[in-house]
Parts: structure tokens; C-alpha cells; sequence
């Protein structure tokens, strides 16, 4: 008789555990064992919580070297879902066969699972046909990136929805947000803010340092420019060497002591641009029936001698005329303002299709559902990016049903929301290059790369570096030239899909089509996690701090821009800004889009051990030790700043879109 030695991982994921029978079939190369019931008694714990418990398997006699895996779970009264990490078979002969596992189980089928020496070519046919049911491709709207198709959260698999205690602590900050802001009697109120200080009286909710430092700072032409930097959307800005054509500015209108020309400053690289252009015609939202004004705004700035970041023109339409003037430092105080405000306003816009919505969030859902649907769980490149797909999926969903839909929060309440945002989405995906999502490339691309108390470059160049070289790590381990690469189906099943349903088959992005080098799958690799955690941590961690203080960050506007000088004033300011409604029920979105839960992975960390060979386990260790050191060095640094970057340090930086 030939006994093997089955250990059962169950995962320590919340209700992990089953009290359903789990069946069990081993397949060899000569010949395969009978199916075996390894839960035999009602109210066994074999399956517990993460619970390890260990079975004979008994065959007549040896059936050669173990191949594949069969599982099944059967049902007693009540489906009872289980999550295996893995199974452990010692044979007779004293060999060793791994078979991970790490999905939910949630039916009375057979399930198969290769031996994880294997090969990523000799992956099981029957889980990516599984996953190819599982994971569809939708079109939400057209023009933008393919979604997972899902009516309800329950189509969701199981794997990729929220744990009990995400799913519990994200509907009551959803549900109780105004009350926590204590703004729940003003959230219906379609009055006017008639001063300043009224603001300030119900902002004594929930408060940041950061959030109470915008209060203080924000009308300031310092903090205007700083943010820019290092507030929530740091991908807009660029050197200026030639103004454009649409921008009519002057040496006598910015530099009118003559103590600087434009051409000598932007010969010196100290001339910076940002151009809202993609806002323009863009059709503003109706809110509380009455309309809203939505700008496209360009910026002039300035570095000045003591490296402060000055704006010095602000033109709020792309197209120069009488009425469409160049609002400068030098105006009246109202006027100057009230510019600066159109502008906060479109970088809310923009910071939150483009820069959020867009490039973070709908790109990680298109690259987890590339991988989930085209990718075996035994394959190296699965075993690297899976923890990076983490409540992206439900999250996303979310955002559909809650936030951009036709009742949703952004839809009601922001100047681009409705009709607005499909046409500023369509055109920030035709816009996204790969350049542009490579931080290392856009910034070079951008000309700042000497640009001095830039946080979010110097924090995250050393980030996307510190991935680089463990995703190069792990990578070459598998592919040692570029010939494997080439010939591994899977990746250029995962690369084709994200062309074509993220990207939209546009050849113009300059995403790849497939991978023909390991230099290239490394660098997409990086790409992809980098998006997923650094990136997505800059433009998602302050939206609170820098926008809970509502005349920093207006979501909408209710008066048109001015088109003459001279006739602002704090009544127009006032009717200008959103009314209070809008203000919270905005300030409660941010504070909900700001909030970790406890369940929080910061990046690097993964509770479920899927490297477990000694290379890759050295590889994980090393990066961890690169991610403490380099959130050691930003926390050091953010002690001698008055306005502190930390969105950036891997201590807060989530291992996914998973908010």
C-alpha cells in the first residue's frame, strides 16, 4: 500500500474556515488515487480559520510523480465558502509536491490544481477556463477603459470582494460621514455661504493638520504654487520654454519692476505651466437646477531666487479676447482671488477623472482583470501582482454605482459631473502615454527634474526604483532572456488585453502590444504596481486635507468667471463658491476617500505567503528593508518642512487601489 502524507492549509482571510466535507483526488503520471473525503464528522475544524491538518491518502499502489490536484467541497445544510491556501503531499518515495491554491472555493465542483514546480507554460487549462467565466470584460461607456462585468456585488468573486471588516467600516463611514464632519443639518441647505468666517464655524468637524494648515494658508500665492508640487494632483505642471500662443502674456504684466524678462527666465528653466486645456468645452453640471461654470484655465509660475513657486498669470479660457482677461498678483484682491479659485476648481475636476479616477483607479481594474482572467495562480507574474489586485474590483464597482452614477455623489455635486465627465474621461484616455505613467520618463518629459522642494518626484523616483529592482529580482528568476519572454503565451495574454481593453487599441500611447525583452516586461511590471500603490497613495491620501477646506478646493462653481477687472468683491466671491449643500456633501466624500480601514496592507507586506521559495523570500525581504529605510529617510526629512509630504512614505502607501 502506498500512503501519502495530504496537509491542507486553510487561509487566515476572515471567514476562511468551512464545516462543509472536502473531498480530495491526487493524479499522477501513472495512475491517480480514489477520491478521498478528508472531513468526515459534522462540527470537524479541519477546515477552521487557519487551521493546518494533515490526511493519509492510500492507493493500492504508487502512482508515479503527482501531477495535479483534485478538490471538491461539498455542502451539509448551507453553502460554505473556504479559502485554501495551499496543499502539501508527501509521497512514499520521500518527495515533496506543493499545490497553491489561494482562491475561494464556493461550489460543489471539482477543482484542479497543478504542482507548483511547474513550469508557468504547464498551468492548469481548467482554472483559466474557470476564470475566463469569472472575470468578463465589459464596456461601462464608450471611450473609456473596459470594466469587470458585474451587475451586483454578488457576481463578484469571492477573492477579490471585501473582508467582513472593510465591507462593515466602509458602509458606516459611507452612511454616517456627515454626522462624523457634524455637517448633517446643512447637507440639504441651498443657501448661499455669505462670509469666510461661516465656513469656518462648521469646519470644526473632523480636522487634519495638514486640512487646518490649508485653512490658514490658502488664499496665499505661496501655497497656491506649492500645490502644484505636492498637493493631490503633481502631474499637471511642466517647464515652460516658449509661452503658447493662446497665452498672451507679457514682461510688463508679470514682471513689472522690469527686475526679470520671461525670455531670461525661461532660458533659466524657472518658468513653469499649467494648462488645463483638456476642461475646455467641457459641459458644466446643473446643480440644485441652477448652473454651473467650469474654466479651463492656464497658469503662469515663477520660481523665484528663495525657490518659492509663484503664480504670475491666470488666464481662466483657452481662447484670448476683451472679455477673457489675464488676471495677475498685481489686480485687486478679489480679482486675483477669484481667479485662483476658478483655477482650485478645475484642478479639482481634473485632479479627480484624470489623475484619480482615470489613471489609478480604471487602469489597476484593467490590469487585475488582465491578470485574474489570462493568468494561472501558479505562474510567476500571478504570484507578483495579485496582492496589488486587492478590493480593487469592489472598490471600482463602488465608485460606479455610488460616486459616477447617474444618483451618485459626483454626479450630483461636482461642475464636471453627468455628461461633463464621459467627455473629460474620453479625453484624458486618448491623452495617457505610457511616458506619462513611468514616473522616471514623465518627469524628465516634464523638465523638472532639478526642480527644487518637489517631494512627490524625489519620494516617489526612489520608490519606483526601490520596485524596479525587486519586480527585476523576481522577474529574472523565471525569464533569463528575452527569448523566454517572448515565448511565454500568458504574458502576452495579459499584454494584449490591456491594450486592447484599457488602452483602447490605440497605438499612440506607446503601451506595449506584447514583450518582446525582459528590460521591457520590467519595466511594465514596476509600471503596473507603481500605479497601483505609490501613485495611487499621491492623488488619493490628501484629497481631505487639501480640499475638507472647501474655499481651497471649490468641486463646483455657481457664477461665471468675471470678464472685466475692477468688479469682484467678498459678496461676489461668496455667491461664486458652492452653496452649502454642495460644500457637505463634497467635504463628506473626500473624508470618506480619505480614510484607511483597519485592514489596511501598506506595500511590501503579504500576510499570505505565496513566495516561498528561498530566492524570492530573500527578494521580499530585501524590499522590505528598502521600503522601512526609504520611510525612515521621509520621515526624518518631513520634520524641519512646515507643510509635511507624506503620501509617498511606504508606511501609508496601500499594496492596492483598495479606496
Amino acid at each position: 500500500m502506498a500512503n501519502y502524507e495530504v496537509t491542507v492549509y486553510t487561509g487566515k482571510l476572515r471567514f476562511a474556515g468551512t464545516l462543509d466535507m472536502v473531498f480530495i483526488k491526487l493524479v499522477g503520471n501513472d495512475g491517480e488515487s480514489k477520491r478521498k473525503r478528508l472531513a468526515s464528522l459534522v462540527g470537524d475544524l479541519s477546515f477552521a480559520h487557519g487551521a493546518v491538518s494533515t490526511f493519509t491518502v492510500s492507493c493500492p499502489v504508487s502512482i508515479g510523480k503527482l501531477k495535479l490536484i483534485e478538490l471538491e467541497k461539498k455542502s451539509r445544510l448551507i453553502d460554505d465558502n473556504w479559502f485554501p491556501e495551499k496543499v502539501e503531499v508527501k509521497s512514499p518515495e520521500g518527495d515533496t509536491y506543493n499545490f497553491p491554491i489561494y482562491c475561494w472555493i464556493t461550489e460543489s465542483r471539482v477543482h484542479r490544481f497543478s504542482e507548483g514546480e511547474d513550469t508557468p507554460e504547464k498551468v492548469s487549462l481548467h482554472e483559466l477556463k474557470q476564470r475566463e467565466k469569472d472575470y468578463c470584460w465589459r464596456k461601462h461607456i464608450e471611450g473609456i477603459p473596459h470594466c469587470m462585468e458585474a451587475e451586483q456585488l454578488s457576481d463578484l468573486p469571492l477573492e477579490v470582494q471585501f473582508s467582513f471588516i472593510k465591507k462593515a467600516e466602509f458602509i458606516y463611514t459611507a452612511f454616517t460621514g456627515l454626522a462624523e464632519l457634524k455637517l448633517t443639518g446643512f447637507a440639504n441647505s441651498k443657501e448661499n455661504w455669505t462670509c469666510i468666517d461661516d465656513i469656518k464655524r462648521v469646519f470644526t468637524g473632523k480636522r487634519t493638520d495638514l486640512s487646518e494648515y490649508v485653512q490658514e494658508h490658502w488664499n496665499e500665492d505661496a501655497f497656491f504654487g506649492y500645490q502644484f508640487l505636492n498637493g493631490v494632483n503633481p502631474i499637471l505642471i511642466r517647464r515652460c520654454s516658449a509661452l503658447p500662443d493662446n497665452f498672451p502674456v507679457t514682461d510688463d504684466m508679470v514682471f513689472p519692476s522690469g527686475q526679470f524678462s520671461l525670455a531670461d527666465e525661461m532660458e533659466k528653466g524657472n518658468i513653469f505651466l499649467c494648462d488645463y486645456k483638456r476642461l475646455d468645452g467641457v459641459t458644466a453640471n446643473i446643480i440644485d437646477e441652477k448652473q454651473q461654470y467650469l474654466m479651463a484655465p492656464l497658469v503662469l509660475l515663477h520660481k523665484t531666487p528663495d525657490d518659492e513657486l509663484m503664480p504670475v498669470a491666470i488666464q481662466l479660457k483657452q481662447t484670448p479676447a476683451e472679455d477673457n482677461p489675464i488676471f495677475l498678483p498685481t489686480d485687486s484682491e478679489y480679482d486675483w482671488l477669484t481667479a485662483k479659485i476658478f483655477v482650485r476648481s478645475a484642478d479639482f475636476n481634473e485632479h479627480q477623472v484624470n489623475a484619480h479616477l482615470l489613471r489609478t483607479h480604471l487602469l489597476a481594474e484593467v490590469f487585475a482583470v488582465s491578470l485574474l482572467r489570462n493568468v494561472a495562480s501558479i505562474h510567476p507574474l500571478h504570484e507578483l501582482l495579485v496582492h496589488h489586485t486587492r478590493y480593487t474590483l469592489q472598490i471600482n464597482f463602488l465608485a460606479r454605482a455610488r460616486l459616477i452614477s447617474e444618483t451618485g455623489s459626483f454626479t450630483q455635486f461636482a461642475a464636471s459631473g453627468g455628461e461633463g465627465m464621459v467627455t473629460l474621461m474620453q479625453r484624458s484616455l486618448s491623452s495617457v502615454t505610457y511616458s506619462s505613467l513611468c514616473l522616471p520618463d514623465d518627469i524628465a518629459e516634464r523638465g523638472l527634474e532639478d526642480m527644487p522642494n518637489f517631494y512627490y518626484r524625489d519620494d516617489g523616483l526612489k520608490l519606483w526604483d526601490i520596485i524596479h529592482r525587486f519586480v527585476k529580482g523576481m522577474l529574472t528568476i523565471y525569464y533569463k532572456n528575452d527569448e523566454d519572454v517572448q515565448q511565454d503565451s500568458t504574458l502576452q495574454r495579459w499584454i494584449s488585453d490591456i491594450f486592447e481593453y484599457g488602452f483602447l487599441s490605440q497605438a499612440g500611447t506607446g503601451i506595449p502590444q506584447s514583450f518582446n525583452t525582459v528590460d521591457e516586461l520590467v519595466k511594465f511590471v514596476t509600471m503596473v504596481i507603481f500605479t497601483c500603490t505609490g501613485q495611487h497613495s499621491a492623488v488619493n491620501g490628501g484629497q481631505y486635507d487639501y480640499g475638507g477646506w472647501m474655499p481651497n478646493t471649490p468641486i463646483s462653481l455657481q457664477l461665471p468667471p468675471p470678464t472685466t477687472k475692477g468688479k469682484t468683491s467678498e459678496a461676489t466671491l461668496m455667491d461664486t463658491l458652492p452653496n452649502v449643500s454642495t460644500t457637505a456633501n463634497g467635504m463628506a466624500v473626500m473624508w470618506l476617500l480619505s480614510q484607511q480601514s483597519s485592514d489596511f496592507v501598506p506595500l511590501g507586506q503579504y500576510p499570505e505567503d505565496h513566495h516561498c521559495e528561498d530566492i524570492p523570500c530573500q527578494l521580499v525581504r530585501a524590499f522590505q528593508g528598502e521600503l522601512q529605510a526609504l520611510s525612515a529617510n521621509i520621515s526624518i526629512r518631513n520634520m524641519s518642512l512646515e507643510v509635511p509630504y507624506t503620501y509617498m512614505d511606504p508606511a501609508v502607501v496601500e499594496n492596492s487601489v483598495a479606496i
